[in-house]
């Protein structure tokens, strides 16, 4: 089971957490629409690569990745991850549905500003059909991401 990891990781450090199940759905905002979730309030994982190696970053729903902010702020060369990149990087996950915690598989974590100033956060738990809600401050603690802009913001932005 894919929470199953996740959850042993959160309840180990006596963290509080809420699962949410919804129906099956693929893309994030569909996601956040599902289970009644503002796309800004949702967390998605994208997998970059960074001079190559993997690496997460992690913005709401309704945004996407600027590269180029991320080039910035790394001083590295930044694309997207293909799928074949990174299909056994998750052996426990979903493809798609990856949790924004690098610190269970060995990776850097990026996350968008615009998260940090939410109470609360919710991400994909591994499958397509559960998520995770739990205090941001909580999330900092545990995955120590480098937060900064990541983003450009979709006009269709929910």
């Amino acid at each position: 089971m894919p929470l199953s990891k996740l959850r042993e990781y959160l309840d180990s450090h006596h963290v509080k957490y809420l699962v949410l199940s919804h129906s099956l759905a693929y893309t994030a905002q569909g996601v956040a629409a599902l289970a009644h979730v503002s796309g800004k309030k949702l967390a998605k994982t994208v997998i970059i690569k960074l001079d190559g190696k993997l690496a997460m970053a992690v913005v709401p729903a309704s945004s996407h990745v600027d590269l180029e902010r991320l080039r910035t702020l790394t001083g590295r060369a930044v694309e997207i991850a293909a799928e074949c990149d990174f299909q056994n990087a998750f052996p426990d996950c979903e493809l798609g549905a990856i949790p924004p915690f690098g610190i269970l598989y060995d990776m850097p974590v990026y996350a968008d500003a615009a998260l940090a100033e939410q109470e609360e956060i919710t991400f994909s738990s591994g499958t397509h059909r559960e998520l995770v809600r739990m205090n941001w401050a909580d999330m900092m603690r545990l995955i120590k991401p480098t937060v900064a802009e990541l983003t450009y913001h979709s006009l269709l932005a929910a």
